[in-house]
């Protein structure tokens, strides 16, 4: 029995992984297409994704495993091909994206664990 729980975790990490894979490659071409709107719905997008992580997988490592998607799906985009395809062009929207995500990163990864409530029934506590 103690194994179900244990796929559920790993099954929620591997699913983070790839959101935040898939929310890098879409940010990086909404970004780009509607600037500067496309910039703070890619950013927000990051925003719902790694806090939401954090709040599901009740840990760091639920923000840690999406940015990491997020981040490899972003530098792979950022490096382009040998025909001079690529998604990144090094303009200040890209800049802002890829920091942006990392600042939001960052910041959701060392919120600070809010107590859970159980116990309490009135605005004091009581």
């Amino acid at each position: 029995m103690s194994g179900a729980p244990r796929a559920g975790r790993v099954a929620g990490f591997a699913g983070l992984l790839l959101l935040g894979a898939v929310l890098g490659l879409a940010g990086a071409l909404v970004q780009g297409a509607w600037f500067p709107g496309g910039l703070l719905l890619a950013l927000a997008a990051c925003v719902g994704l790694f806090y939401g992580g954090l709040r599901l997988m009740g840990g760091q490592l639920g923000v840690v495993v999406p940015g990491a998607g997020w981040l490899v799906a972003v530098l792979l985009l950022s490096l382009g091909r040998p025909e001079g395809d690529q998604v990144f062009w090094g303009g200040l929207a890209e800049l802002l994206y890829v920091l942006g995500g990392m600042a939001v990163a960052v910041m959701c990864a060392t919120v600070p664990r809010l107590p859970s409530g159980e116990g309490r029934t009135g605005a004091s506590g009581t």
